[in-house]
């Protein structure tokens, strides 16, 4: 069944495109064309920011509507996201190799999670503070909506990045533009049939998928107050370069290529499932996976050996089967990428554990073993670039402080975890490890913390206080008295 749509979310309604191109979706399984939809030009960017652009500056916009009616809109929005759960978590899976059984934990789950977390806590944060004057008087800090956001999404992880960015901007009363990936159309369709059904306020969310391009003039629209992306380093470059010159606000979430830190008292066969999704999910297609296992040589080649049965007894197949856990790769370009790593790596003198092929059989879809090397230090490619696919890399160290040194040697610091029987040990080793976030023994976004990077990994923080701050603009009134 191929799912096709004719038009673009603005405005509170559907618009017909500005262009007769099409954005063809095919199946990473089958490479069969399962949705199309159109392609998104700037001026139909030109539209969709003119629309949130009213929908904000309106007196009796979203902007100013009392912040618990704002939120009781957000909740039914949430319903109705939760009412498209299941359909979505295919949508996505259909789309982008995304095991189902991950796509209903996680994108079936978390927008709705995510819509109702922010609601509440913009509702129960006061968006104004009377300070005592260090020098006397009072002052007065008041938070404000930042404006109209540009949220430009990836196609790993679709609806909750959407929504990760999408929920903390609605809840403290911006208005946003959401262009999704080009991979992943479908489902961005859903959430704007929700945001219809949950009788959003026009403007306050408009959806337009596009390419590259189209997203390059959403970020230089002058209607825009604020950037937040997601992607590679390569883009968000692009994109800080042009918010620099702007002088306008923006998130980066970047990419990573992080450290799985093995210490030596580790029991990795009681966690297994846990270092499985902290290093090889979705394929290896998540920014902060721990692609970089460091294993102490007193144990190395036992973590080898346990590393290597992991992601060969991992089973592969179509993402819409409940029993796989590595599926397709998303695209042609992608597997090709990964197979030009794994290729270098042999080139650099690497050695491959298991893996480093395409699996016999699965010739229709997009496909790759998961892969494992050895005898490849940290100055090597495939421990300094992000590859973005199943290929794991496990370093030997001396001791703890040489691990530590291995994993800050990077341009990245995203993610990361410690692996360990001792949490407290754990969490002293993760606590020198130069990165926006770490787990001891799993790693699983916490979304009341803040989540983001450092270094080349980006800017700015999501999740929390900290996404909601960052989508405010704090004001200082000074008052005598």
């Amino acid at each position: 069944m191929v799912s096709t749509y004719d038009e673009f979310y603005i405005g509170g309604g559907w618009e017909r495109p500005r262009s007769r191109e099409r954005n063809t979706v095919r199946s990473p399984n089958t490479r069969e064309t399962v949705g199309e939809v159109p392609a998104g030009a700037p001026e139909d960017i030109d539209a969709a920011v003119a629309a949130a652009r009213r929908q904000f500056d309106d007196p009796a916009g979203w902007s100013r509507m009392d912040v618990a009616e704002r939120a009781a809109v957000l909740h039914r929005f949430a319903d109705e996201i939760a009412k498209r759960a299941g359909e979505t978590a295919t949508a996505v899976s259909t789309q982008n190799g995304m095991p189902i059984a991950m796509a209903m934990q996680v994108e079936a789950v978390f927008p709705e999670f995510l819509l109702r977390y922010f609601a509440d806590l913009a509702r129960d944060t006061p968006v104004e503070e009377r300070r005592p004057g260090v020098r006397g008087g009072t002052t007065v800090v008041t938070a404000s909506p930042v404006g109209v956001v540009a949220a430009i999404v990836p196609w790993n992880g679709p609806q909750t990045q959407s929504m990760l960015k999408v929920a903390p901007a609605l809840a403290a009363g911006c208005c946003v533009v959401l262009k999704p990936a080009p991979e992943t159309v479908l489902d961005a369709y859903l959430t704007a049939q929700a945001a219809e059904a949950a009788g959003l306020p026009p403007g306050v969310l408009n959806v337009v998928p596009g390419n590259g391009l189209v997203g390059a003039h959403l970020v230089g629209h002058p209607g825009v107050d604020k950037v937040s992306f997601t992607g590679s380093t390569r883009a968000g470059r692009e994109i800080g370069e042009t918010c620099g010159r702007l002088i306008r606000p923006v998130t980066l979430e970047l990419g990573g290529k992080s450290a799985s830190i093995v210490l030596d008292d580790a029991d990795l066969s009681s966690v297994a499932d846990a270092f499985f999704d902290a290093t090889l999910a979705l394929s290896g297609q998540i920014c902060h996976l721990g692609t970089r296992v460091l294993a102490p040589r007193s144990r190395y080649r036992e973590i080898v050996d346990f590393v290597s049965d992991l992601a060969s007894s991992a089973p592969i197949g179509s993402s819409l089967d409940p029993g796989t856990r590595v599926g397709p790769l998303v695209s042609e370009r992608q597997r090709s990428r990964v197979e030009s790593y794994i290729a270098r790596g042999v080139a650099e003198g690497g050695r491959i554990t298991v893996g480093g092929r395409r699996p016999d059989g699965m010739d229709a879809g997009w496909f790759v073993e998961p892969t494992v090397f050895t005898e490849l230090d940290n100055s090597t490619t495939l421990a300094r670039e992000e590859i973005f696919g199943p290929v794991l890399t496990v370093i030997p160290y001396s001791d703890t402080d040489e691990a530590i040194a291995i994993a800050n040697d990077s341009d990245y610091g995203l993610g990361g975890t410690v692996w360990t029987t001792d949490e407290e040990r754990g969490e002293a080793v993760a606590k020198r490890v130069e990165t926006g976030t770490i787990g001891v023994n799993f790693y699983a976004n916490d979304p009341g913390a803040p989540f983001g990077g450092v270094k080349a990994s980006g800017i700015g923080r999501e999740f929390g206080p900290e996404g909601l701050r960052a989508v405010q603009t704090l004001k200082s009134i000074y008052r005598r008295s």
